[in-house]
């Protein structure tokens, strides 16, 4: 039986329907005026959710191949990078690099917990010849949001290059790029976006360009330079997901209508409404106070409940598909995403569903409590629809 779900994971995430018909747009010659109008309005309007005037980059690709790329232009074989990380996708980032021969210097916070700006600070004066930082703005694996403009700052003071993962944080969440100093910022379609998977956007400032002509690893689709040279002639070097695009453009079109501000207003208090929810149903959140993720929760199960028995019923009986732990948190974490086409009554769908659930496994009562602790954060229409 097919039936729309309420997808409520970390990424992909839903489609809009108007972002769904500007998908299926007939195709154009990607080397044509037609391509080149869209490649300007599609990069212009990421340059505007990143706070930059940086060039943008458009590779066809998942976000984790805009991290790679990173990788092959910034890092030769050899070379010392620190990879800070608190979670699945931040040791992703410093895998990568370990892929490419660099030599990995790993600060790792308790998963759960930030990277504090402070223990980046002392391991880069202990590593002076780690010439690159590689940092996640967003860790959905833990439900953490990292204090970037601190991490970034303690970076810059060390004069090392910073690049930061940005997937699951731009557009749903404040980067400012040129105003933080961030050298490369990572993004991918599939996210805040609200279109398919299928594009990696990088935005390049220039002391990353200086160190990627210097650069001795192997690259040839992912070559920034390529694609730059493209780029200034309203093209890709390689068959662009013209079909994303479309979605992209349309994407940033209701970003810009709503505003960006309001967008982040709007991911800021929906969490509180998910965390005040999950906390009311005895599921106690994972990622530390005050450094919460807007785009998604995630909280430890509640006492004799198997997170994949639970997450199965909420799929087959309720149509609500959350995310389960990663890693080391495998079967012990559930997360609920909340980033771009989220509303209040998704909200109030996802958490009565769980609820409901958790009644049916014999570990809660169904008595409204989730809903009554999300209200003062949900809109009035949709608090009063709620209690």
């Amino acid at each position: 039986m097919v039936f729309q779900q309420q997808l409520r994971i970390p990424g992909p995430t839903p489609l809009p329907e108007r972002v769904v018909r500007a998908a299926a747009r007939p195709m154009v010659d990607h080397r044509g005026p037609e391509f080149s109008a869209l490649l300007t309005t599609v990069t212009s309007g990421v340059q505007r959710v990143f706070g930059t005037a940086n060039p943008v980059l458009v590779l066809t690709c998942s976000g984790s191949g805009g991290l790679e790329s990173a990788i092959a232009n910034l890092v030769s074989p050899g070379d010392r990078v620190v990879a800070a990380g608190c979670g699945n996708f931040g040791d992703r980032f410093g895998t990568i690099a370990a892929a490419f021969g660099a030599d990995v210097v790993r600060l790792e916070a308790e998963w759960g917990e930030p990277v504090e700006p402070d223990d980046l600070a002392r391991v880069l004066e202990a590593h002076p010849a780690a010439r690159v930082v590689l940092l996640t703005h967003n860790e959905t694996s833990t439900g953490v949001l990292n204090p970037l403009a601190g991490l970034v700052r303690v970076s810059r003071e060390a004069d090392r290059v910073v690049v930061v993962d940005c997937v699951s944080s731009a557009s749903c969440v404040e980067v400012e790029v040129d105003r933080l100093g961030i050298d490369v910022a990572i993004t991918a379609s599939q996210k805040g976006f609200m279109a398919p998977p299928g594009i990696a956007f990088v935005c390049v400032g220039e002391r990353a360009w200086e160190l990627a002509e210097h650069s001795r690893s192997p690259r040839f689709y992912f070559d920034w330079r390529q694609a730059r040279r493209q780029a200034e002639q309203g093209s890709t070097p390689w068959t662009p997901a013209m079909a994303v695009l479309y979605a992209v453009e349309e994407g940033l079109r209701m970003l810009d209508e709503e505003g960006l501000e309001r967008v982040w207003a709007r991911h800021r208090r929906l969490a509180r409404a998910v965390q005040a929810g999950l906390e009311a149903l005895g599921l106690p959140l994972f990622a530390a106070a005050g450094h919460r993720s807007p785009t998604v929760t995630s909280a430890l199960p509640a006492p004799g409940l198997d997170v994949g028995t639970y997450r199965r019923l909420l799929r087959e009986r309720y149509g609500v598909v959350i995310g389960g732990g990663q890693g080391r948190m495998t079967g012990r974490l559930l997360r609920v995403g909340h980033m771009g086409a989220v509303a209040d009554g998704d909200v109030v769908q996802v958490l009565w569903a769980m609820e409901q659930a958790l009644e049916e496994l014999n570990v809660a009562p169904a008595d409204g409590r989730a809903l009554r602790a999300a209200a003062p954060h949900l809109t009035p229409e949709a608090a009063a629809a709620a209690v």
